[in-house]
């Protein structure tokens, strides 16, 4: 799965490097917080699932359910809903353990890859009524995968061990996996990648020609909700990006074969 994905063998960022070389628990742990949750919580719910304790009738999100009958939990279940047991979870939580980890990994903070994670959530949820989509993870995923794949252009990465390509075209090579196997084309990957490249322009492209301006940062309050301990004091110049002294892009990732 790792090298038709794009995993590396042996980086410790894939389900199977993680698992194979560390116990479950200290695995668990050394994961950054927001991917261990939503990782968490996605398998959980296919548990659940395929206990048939819940159904996913109750976890698709629906406008009306959601703002009608006050059924919110909805607006959190539509995205770690990605099916009962099976390969296609399997299939989700690698993209989760590999892109959502490493964006996280590489934030500027705790905060900022919430913000990312509360952005990207909110503007599907959206525009979610105007292509009737019920179940949003895999979006979420997409947007994910975009932004990671943006930020690494120079990294390779290898499909089925046939087609060998840079990081940018991995979101295009998966839309075209699915056009094949499935015989349309995913409009869930579609908008993930529409609002993926809009945090990525705004995120990476736009200071750049804008004085160092950056729309997207999050608010000082949602800095201090998250990174309380991490803020520079009040008279310091230095910029909440720089928290952790972490870059905003990726790190540089060996050649993937």
């Amino acid at each position: 799965m790792a090298a038709m994905l794009g995993g590396d063998g042996d980086g410790g960022n894939g389900v199977g490097g993680a698992l194979g070389g560390l116990p479950i628990e200290q695995w668990w742990y050394e994961m950054p917080a927001c991917t261990r949750w939503w990782t968490t919580a996605t398998v959980v719910t296919g548990v659940l699932v395929q206990c048939q304790i819940l159904t996913p009738f109750q976890l698709f999100y629906s406008f009306r359910a959601v703002f009608h009958k006050q059924q919110y939990w909805r607006l959190i279940s539509t995205f770690i809903y990605f099916g009962p047991l099976s390969l296609n979870l399997l299939f989700h939580i690698f993209f989760i353990q590999r892109y959502a980890r490493m964006l996280e990994e590489s934030a500027a903070s705790i905060a900022h890859f919430s913000w990312l994670l509360a952005y990207a959530s909110t503007t599907l949820l959206m525009i979610a009524p105007l292509f009737n989509q019920a179940f949003l993870g895999t979006t979420l995923s997409s947007t994910l995968v975009y932004i990671w794949s943006r930020r690494n252009p120079d990294v390779r990465l290898s499909f089925l061990g046939l087609l060998t390509f840079k990081a940018p075209w991995l979101p295009w090579v998966l839309i075209a996996f699915n056009v094949v196997l499935h015989g349309h084309w995913p409009k869930d990957e579609l908008c993930g990648i529409v609002v993926g490249h809009i945090w990525y322009f705004f995120n990476d492209i736009y200071p750049s020609t804008h004085n160092g301006s950056r729309p997207m940062d999050p608010p000082q309050w949602w800095i201090r909700l998250f990174d309380r301990d991490a803020l520079p004091p009040a008279d310091s110049d230095v910029h909440p990006a720089a928290v952790n002294n972490r870059d905003i892009a990726a790190p540089a990732v060996p050649e993937v074969r």
